[in-house]
């Protein structure tokens, strides 16, 4: 088992910058690619950006391509997220999430274990 806390949610105005931090304990860290999914009220939880087991390969999606960078540290067992350009369309729970599987993946549904979530709200 793999356990993930979040922590660097908070309150911010359009324009301006957090960084997110998802610390893992339990099984090797770099034996799962990791992901961050958002969820706002009333919506579906969504896709953020993920990173492979080795940091070498990321994916994003579209609505944080240019502003969000994700990032790990397999020595320290910790993934962050850095958010820039912030938008109130931003305003969401973010989760961390591991995933054992080889390949990196989109939809919540591949990944095994999730963080409780840190908010995040913009404001306009």
């Amino acid at each position: 088992q793999v356990q993930l806390v979040e922590s660097g949610g908070g309150l911010v105005q359009a324009g301006g910058s957090l960084r997110l931090s998802c610390a893992a304990s339990g099984r090797p860290f770099s034996a799962y690619n990791m992901g961050w999914f958002r969820q706002a009220p009333g919506k579906e939880r969504e896709f953020v950006a993920a990173v492979n087991w080795a940091g070498s390969g990321k994916d994003y999606a579209n609505s944080v391509k240019g502003r969000f960078t994700i990032s790990r540290d397999n020595a320290k067992n910790t993934v962050s997220l850095q958010m820039n350009s912030l938008k109130p369309e931003d305003t969401a729970v973010y989760y961390c999430a591991a995933d054992r599987d080889l390949l990196l993946h989109s939809t919540p549904d591949r990944y095994d274990y999730w963080g409780q979530g840190t908010q995040v709200t913009v404001s306009s």
